[in-house]
């Protein structure tokens, strides 16, 4: 008798754990979504960057016109997503230089509540004549329209120390004791070059991820450099009055910096691979709160196409990535949680997957908001009968959505 109540027990157990996992995988399922901002176009949509209003609305900027750099019509878009509606407002201007591309923007909420807006201008339709700018905004909570803008200012560049001397080091650090080849001695020569001149170590420097605010006020704005092709920090511990950049952080290609802080302290960047394959989300840290970065290294387990990511600490301290989780192609966005603060990366979920050629799926921003969900934006672009066309998609899930997708 007692061997059968145990029989009968044991097995009235396996059947309700067997109902909580498939509530929670079901649950897990449903806990994502995701919908088009607005409707496809065949014009450029992309470098989105999203934020949450202390009135629970979320905004979105990205850069929109016929091209990229080479377009004097590209400018910053913006969209409102209305708590209250629950809808996407129609999109309306952020800013515009006429006769200039405007791209790459990103945004902040400081701790005074105050939006910021950050993008570079193209002064001469390449890359390298990027002219970063800030706009700042008390006035961005209404359900119609861009915000009622209080301040613009540009954000000019000037290094501490020796620039030339430091990137040289640098250079030569990056080679170690490896004899480099005719190519690498090339493009050795070229950025010692650049790093000579005055003019062009303080232009060409422009954003692409969300900022980060450390605990003491300090805002580390990650820019990076596609002459160059390597990054730096902009800092500012008084809100934007004064600044003050890093030195450099250099090494084969990498750019767009994303960071998360670690409980020692420390910070990690976390860098789209511009250079030679093998391709590996690139990674360099600082030890004193973003003035100086060490060796850039690849990241062991994430691959990285050459596109844009961001990385970023959870309140419960976890960090979380969104990224393209390929070698070549944007095909594949994927979102991973870490445990460990980066060290490893052991739940992944992706929030799109097509075959090579069918979609592209970058460039992604990221912020958990007040209630602890997770908000995503990220440029899609997707081949129809007409042609390819681009939005920016929105998506909304959670960490469980991540940790417990089955995959």
């Amino acid at each position: 008798m007692r061997t059968t109540c145990r029989t009968m027990l044991s097995a009235c157990l396996a059947i309700v754990t067997a109902v909580v996992s498939l509530v929670s995988t079901v649950q897990a399922q449903q806990d994502v979504h995701k919908e088009l901002i607005f409707p496809l176009e065949d014009w450029h949509n992309h470098g989105s960057c999203i934020v949450e209003c202390p009135n629970g609305d979320l905004l979105v900027c990205w850069f929109h016109g016929s091209g990229e750099r080479k377009s004097d019509d590209v400018k910053i878009l913006g969209a409102r997503w209305v708590k209250q509606s629950g809808k996407w407002t129609k999109p309306f201007l952020m800013a515009d230089t006429p006769g200039f591309p405007d791209t790459n923007c990103c945004m902040i909420i400081d701790q005074t509540q105050t939006l910021w807006l950050l993008w570079p201008t193209i002064q001469a339709n390449r890359w390298e004549t990027a002219l970063m700018k800030i706009k700042k905004s008390t006035n961005y909570t209404m359900p119609n329209g861009p915000p009622k803008w209080d301040s613009m200012r540009v954000m000019h560049v000037k290094h501490q120390g020796d620039f030339e001397k430091i990137v040289a080091a640098k250079l030569a650090d990056v080679v170690g004791d490896n004899e480099p080849g005719d190519e690498a001695k090339r493009w050795i020569a070229e950025i010692n070059r650049q790093a000579g001149d005055k003019l062009t170590r303080r232009i060409g420097w422009f954003t692409r991820a969300h900022p980060l605010m450390l605990q003491d006020g300090r805002m580390l704005v990650g820019l990076y450099s596609d002459g160059f092709s390597f990054s730096l920090v902009g800092i500012t511990d008084d809100l934007g009055k004064t600044w003050r950049y890093s030195d450099p952080i250099v090494g084969v290609g990498n750019i767009q910096p994303s960071f998360a802080t670690r409980k020692d302290g420390s910070i990690v960047a976390y860098m789209r691979d511009n250079g030679p394959p093998p391709k590996r989300v690139l990674v360099s840290e600082s030890n004193d709160r973003g003035e100086t970065w060490g060796k850039v290294d690849d990241h062991p387990t994430l691959p990285n196409p050459g596109a844009g990511l961001e990385l970023m600490k959870l309140r419960d301290g976890d960090w979380l990535c969104v990224y393209n989780d390929l070698e070549d192609g944007r095909h594949s966005l994927a979102v991973s949680v870490s445990h460990d603060e980066g060290a490893t990366w052991s739940n992944t979920r992706h929030l799109e997957q097509s075959q090579p050629g069918q979609g592209s799926f970058h460039y992604p921003s990221v912020i958990e908001a007040s209630d602890g969900s997770l908000h995503a934006t990220y440029s899609y672009f997707v081949p129809t009968p007409e042609g390819e066309r681009k939005s920016i998609k929105y998506a909304k899930f959670s960490k469980q959505w991540v940790l417990h997708g089955g995959e």
